[in-house]
């Protein structure tokens, strides 16, 4: 939320110049009957001064937003508002002042009343500057929490969307009918290749149905699962690919989304090794970089090769995980040239704590 609250809406900004009208008639009242100054001068000094403090009251919307808890230590913070409510009380007296002495020309034996009233002022000031930053950080805490439940129940929602759809492209019918014809095959030609197909396929199955549930995994966890998928797609496809690993080892022990790997790798067996008459090499690296867990899958490809047809929605099923998870929508790239395509995740370093 980037704009201030008081302006979003029309009736939100009457709702505040009316009490700002409301805090000017008891200021006039204070003046003339508490003080005893001249219902004129109380009214011209109480308009020009809550008017200014009105206007004012718009700006204080930058410190609450910019200077946050999340961000700032709680030093930083006080400072920044001691320094924010002395300043903005300065100015709002010296524009008053101004305004009525020099613009309006009103003097009236105002400056000797000013001067005597200056300290009380300038404490009003800043507890009026206090008073409109806190209601705007309770407008901004309240705006987050109420986006944090919108989020948590996308995210939900796209949990349960994608458990559906990751039984569609993570046991995908043509990936195990292929598999079991091919293992078929392999039964009255290579009986123990066969045997160990199927011991793979049970493996891969296996992790599949009991990591389902989980929305993150550690990296080395996912890599075995690949490997598996991968050496049963050799079966079907034996020397028209291969794989290299580029891992950082400290990539082993990082979580990331569960089964995040998966479509990457479907998509290049399906886009390229599928349609290719020349060896394709699928090249996965993983590092630390910066703030984030770099992931990239490069594959080369045939520029003048039909890819097949489907419905996309294994990198959008990637990308809109991740904006809801980690609540960004840059974490996923994609480059298309010199027959390469290359897909690259990037994890933020900050959720690299725990395996949920």
């Amino acid at each position: 939320m980037s704009n201030n609250p008081i302006l979003s809406k029309r009736r939100n900004l009457i709702l505040y110049i009316i009490f700002w009208l409301i805090i000017a008639l008891i200021y006039y009242l204070l003046l003339h009957f508490e003080l005893k100054i001249k219902s004129e001068t109380a009214l011209v000094d109480s308009f020009v001064f809550n008017a200014i403090l009105c206007g004012l009251g718009l700006s204080f919307w930058f410190p609450a937003q910019y200077i946050s808890f999340e961000n700032n230590s709680f030093l930083i913070i006080i400072m920044d508002h001691i320094f924010g409510g002395v300043l903005s009380s300065v100015i709002w007296l010296a524009s008053g002042y101004f305004v009525i002495v020099f613009v309006l020309n009103y003097s009236d034996d105002f400056s000797s009343f000013f001067v005597h009233t200056v300290i009380w002022r300038f404490v009003i000031g800043i507890l009026f500057y206090y008073l409109i930053t806190s209601f705007y950080y309770l407008i901004i805490y309240y705006n987050n929490f109420q986006e944090k439940i919108l989020r948590e129940a996308e995210l939900k929602n796209l949990v349960t969307e994608a458990e559906i759809k990751t039984l569609k492209f993570q046991i995908n019918p043509h990936f195990i009918f292929n598999s079991l014809n091919s293992m078929s095959a392999l039964t009255t030609i290579n009986p123990e290749k066969a045997r160990e197909m199927i011991l793979k396929l049970a493996d891969f199955l296996r992790f599949t149905l009991a990591n389902n549930d989980k929305q993150k995994n550690s990296f080395g966890e996912e890599l075995k699962n690949i490997r598996l998928y991968l050496e049963i797609e050799k079966i079907r496809f034996e020397d028209k690919f291969e794989f290299i690993e580029e891992i950082d080892e400290c990539c082993n022990e990082a979580p990331i989304p569960n089964m995040i790997l998966q479509p990457l790798f479907e998509n290049a067996i399906k886009h390229a090794v599928y349609e290719t008459l020349t060896k394709v090499t699928l090249k996965l690296n993983c590092k630390k970089e910066t703030d984030y867990l770099k992931i990239s899958l490069e594959n080369n490809f045939e520029p003048f090769s039909t890819s097949k047809k489907g419905a996309g929605i294994g990198l959008q099923n990637i990308e809109n995980r991740l904006k809801l998870i980690y609540g960004m929508n840059n974490l996923l790239e994609i480059k298309k040239e010199n027959n390469f395509f290359k897909v690259t995740l990037f994890i933020p370093l900050e959720s690299l704590n725990k395996v949920e």
